[in-house]
């Protein structure tokens, strides 16, 4: 009971650093309603087993100088990783949380086998380590988004992106090449993490998240938590959403472009054929989307993906298609993600922080960091 006791109040006094700043024994002990002999026998051992640190400050007065201790955040650090056809996201972020570092890199997309792409993520994350000047034997853990239906225990049970990673537990294979543990879960999941902990649905204890890009899929943040269902498949809506997607891919086939981008320069140059199509995907989805609305009733849709930066053309028309369907009392804001391209690596550094604290820490009990993107 005393050990647990102990654990409980290193956890409480490096949070209290962690998230409240360099601090004094009297300063840790007032706030916390500890004894000062308790913080002063927990310091003793962080201070020689954890990242936390001890400065003497001289004062102006008389007698001894202080002393003052602080989170050491460079010590090591924490990195989030988005996988995709197109391109890998890698995020990296400090002890405290404060994220330092964010580098794009060519994807898995054209890459010949499922072990070469997995070379590819460990060398985009060096390359990442390597162009912020960071060394890489501080990496303590790394967070794994994906495309595909991943387990609670974090092996992707299937991908329709990257097949070859069905059935693999990739996240074990890349803490081997890496030296750190790595945690995995589906990439629209942990984008809708991502904007709940930080983005555009914070304080919202319910949330829908639609990512519409080149595949239309959801995110589903429930009592302030994510949403896996009993099958892992929670959100995975691509092919049902709208039709003329690809039935195998989930991909979005458009009649009057290559992609979004081509279509949307079409509706901007007045193309009637173009501006015709946009409508008309844009009411089918808010069918959709107005009836997962009506399931979950949440307090705040957030579309993502690279369809939602079109906020005249698309987003604003598919909130008015959503609300002409809808009946309820109080309107669901449908608003932009304000983490862009950016959710899902932002999200899978809060999975490794929420799921691999101890490793990171050393500590028992720590929770994740206010995590700081990058201005």
């Amino acid at each position: 009971m005393a050990k647990a006791n102990s654990s409980s109040i290193s956890a409480r006094v490096a949070l209290k650093l962690r998230d409240g700043g360099p601090d004094s024994v009297n300063g840790i002990a007032e706030a916390l309603e500890l004894s000062r002999t308790s913080v002063e026998n927990v310091l003793g051992v962080l201070t020689a087993s954890a990242d936390i640190t001890r400065t003497t400050v001289a004062g102006s007065g008389v007698g001894r100088p202080s002393r003052r201790y602080e989170l050491d955040a460079p010590a090591g650090y924490v990195a989030g990783v988005d996988v995709g056809k197109a391109s890998i996201r890698v995020v990296i972020a400090d002890l405290a949380g404060t994220v330092i570092a964010d580098h794009a890199g060519g994807g898995v997309g054209t890459v010949a086998d499922g072990a070469s792409k997995l070379d590819t993520v460990t060398l985009q994350v060096k390359a990442a380590f390597q162009e912020a000047s960071l060394p890489l034997d501080r990496l303590r853990a790394v967070g794994l988004s994906l495309p595909g239906i991943v387990d609670e225990a974090g092996s992707v049970v299937t991908s329709v992106v990257i097949p070859e990673w069905s059935g693999v537990d990739v996240g074990s294979r890349l803490a081997v090449a890496l030296g750190a543990p790595v945690v995995v879960d589906n990439g629209v999941r942990l984008a809708a993490v991502a904007e709940h902990e930080l983005g555009a649905a914070q304080l919202v204890d319910d949330v829908l998240y639609l990512s519409v890009g080149n595949r239309i899929a959801m995110g589903l943040i429930l009592d302030g938590k994510p949403r896996r269902g009993r099958h892992n498949a929670a959100g995975d809506i691509g092919r049902l959403a709208v039709r003329g997607v690809d039935p195998e891919t989930g991909e979005i086939r458009w009649a009057h472009g290559t992609g979004a981008a081509e279509l949307f320069q079409r509706v901007r140059d007045d193309e009637p054929a173009a501006i015709q199509e946009l409508a008309a995907f844009t009411e089918e989805l808010a069918h959709s989307l107005a009836t997962l609305i009506m399931a979950v009733d949440p307090g705040k849709v957030v579309v993502g993906g690279g369809l939602s930066r079109a906020h005249d053309e698309f987003l604003v028309p598919l909130g008015r298609a959503v609300s002409r369907r809808i009946r309820l009392a109080a309107e669901v804001p449908i608003v932009g993600a304000r983490l862009g391209d950016e959710a899902a690596a932002h999200g899978a550094l809060v999975h490794a922080f929420a799921h691999a604290s101890e490793r990171i820490y050393g500590i028992a009990g720590m929770t994740v960091p206010r995590i700081t993107p990058i201005a």
